[in-house]
């Protein structure tokens, strides 16, 4: 019945109603015009000693994502901040890339406060809201995104601009060599996985299928540990499941005994690994050991192969196939992959504890000049 529904692009269109589906199809378009965007980026700070990248959901895995894909490259420590404060050594050395979507998150609006008055070097990467109305009035630099996306939906217009924003203060390099390797291989996952490729010709349809009823664990390894996050998050959202992350080796010094002993893990859990053809011999040799100690629990065991030579272009294929992948699991449980009621209600929640209108009137002292409090 799901493998039907499947090849049925009609009735896909009429389940995903907001057309999440659209974003993955035209992924390609948008990291181009994510990068053009960021092009224009002007900044004249100086080289940060350490740089933190403050955010939630959709708007911090940009900044996981960048972690990763600058560990062998940077030589600035890179920390991603999920918290109202920033972390005690924050100072006017620190580079602070405050990135929030919607420009109207409360922890985001903390942190963005703390930088203040730390005297930190402030970037923000927002489509608007307060974030935006205080970068203008307070002169701190920012770039301005397209709004009217879902925050998980706008990835390539947060994580582009982190990317170029680096290259523009001098401490990396070759971002877009690595996005115009990334383009047509993102655009080949789309043609491969569009709403009218049959089950047997998709991956992540075929994928969909298969793991649908269970709860999918992601493992990923060095740059694809913000993958394997990400690739969660995804499922959750989209697809409102249960799902969760782990990478190598660690998993292999915890995990891997939470598989001895449940005799019913195999009818709750499946297990999709990242892998990727370069990867060297030990996280190789982990991989193919690790799959041979699940396998008597009698859990299905997947893998997703990462495409390209570049680090950039090998994250966003995976990216790609997790997005498609999500999208199809929400459609084959009759759901709007778009909505997310339980995180709405939580925001009306904490509407009532006043906790995000004290933190703009904290700002407005900064700036002499009201705020609407953001609706």
């Amino acid at each position: 019945m799901g493998e039907r529904l499947l090849e049925n692009p009609e009735k896909m269109k009429m389940i995903d109603k907001a057309g999440m589906l659209n974003f993955c199809l035209n992924m390609c378009r948008h990291y181009q015009e994510a990068a053009d965007l960021a092009a224009g980026i002007i900044t004249m700070y100086p080289k940060p000693s350490n740089i933190i990248i403050t955010g939630m959901g959709g708007s911090a895995i940009g900044g996981e994502l960048l972690k990763d894909w600058a560990r062998d490259k940077i030589h600035s420590p890179i920390e991603v901040n999920r918290e109202y404060q920033l972390p005690a050594y924050a100072n006017e050395k620190t580079l602070v890339l405050i990135t929030s979507y919607t420009g109207d998150t409360e922890e985001t609006l903390s942190a963005l406060l703390d930088a203040i008055k730390k005297k930190c070097m402030i970037y923000c990467i927002t489509s608007g809201g307060a974030l935006m109305k205080i970068a203008e009035h307070l002169n701190i630099p920012y770039l301005q995104v397209p709004a009217g996306m879902p925050p998980r939906a706008a990835l390539p217009y947060m994580l582009m601009p982190l990317l170029t924003f680096l290259e523009k203060i001098g401490i990396t390099s070759g971002v877009s060599m690595e996005l115009d390797e990334a383009l047509p291989i993102i655009e080949e996952i789309e043609r491969q996985n569009a709403a009218e490729t049959p089950v047997k010709d998709s991956l992540t349809k075929t994928l969909a299928v298969n793991i649908e009823g269970f709860i999918p664990v992601i493992y990923g390894f060095g740059i694809y540990s913000s993958i394997a996050r990400r690739f969660k998050q995804q499922i959750n959202e989209n697809a409102k499941m249960m799902a969760k992350w782990d990478n190598l080796p660690e998993l292999d010094h915890n995990e891997i005994v939470g598989y001895e002993k449940d005799e019913n893990i195999k009818e709750r859990f499946i297990a999709i690994f990242i892998r990727d053809k370069e990867e060297n011999t030990e996280i190789r040799s982990r991989i193919e050991i690790t799959k041979k100690l699940i396998e008597p629990s009698g859990v299905s065991i997947y893998e997703v192969w990462s495409q390209g030579k570049s680090d950039l272009s090998k994250m966003l294929s995976v990216i790609a196939v997790a997005d498609f992948l999500s999208n199809y699991l929400a459609i084959l449980h009759g759901i709007d992959p778009t909505p997310v009621q339980t995180i709405n209600k939580l925001k009306d929640s904490l509407k009532k504890n006043g906790v995000k209108e004290q933190i703009i009137k904290e700002l407005e002292k900064f700036i002499n000049t009201p705020i609407a409090a953001p609706a």
